[in-house]
């Protein structure tokens, strides 16, 4: 059972992460935070894949909410294999 809150916390983690990179993106002033840069170091290329896909409606990038669904996927899919 640790094993599985362990994956739980890291998909949780990777999820909060996203969460303040795109609220983060409203902020152009504190990009040179270094937690931002950490965090956008680890998450911009994930976004990125969903950002070659999805263009921009006007101002409303709908790429993060592809990337959520994504990852609620895959989180599914892994928990799945490791512990049936």
């Amino acid at each position: 059972m640790l094993a599985y809150h362990i994956v739980d916390g890291l998909f949780a983690c990777y999820m909060m992460m996203l969460v303040v990179r795109i609220i983060s993106s409203w902020f152009p002033e504190y990009q040179d935070h270094p937690v931002l840069r950490f965090i956008r170091f680890y998450t911009d290329p994930y976004l990125n894949l969903f950002r070659r896909f999805i263009p921009p409606l006007g101002m409303l990038d709908l790429s993060p909410l592809v990337a959520f669904f994504a990852l609620q996927i895959i989180e599914f899919f892994v928990k799945g294999l490791l512990f049936r």
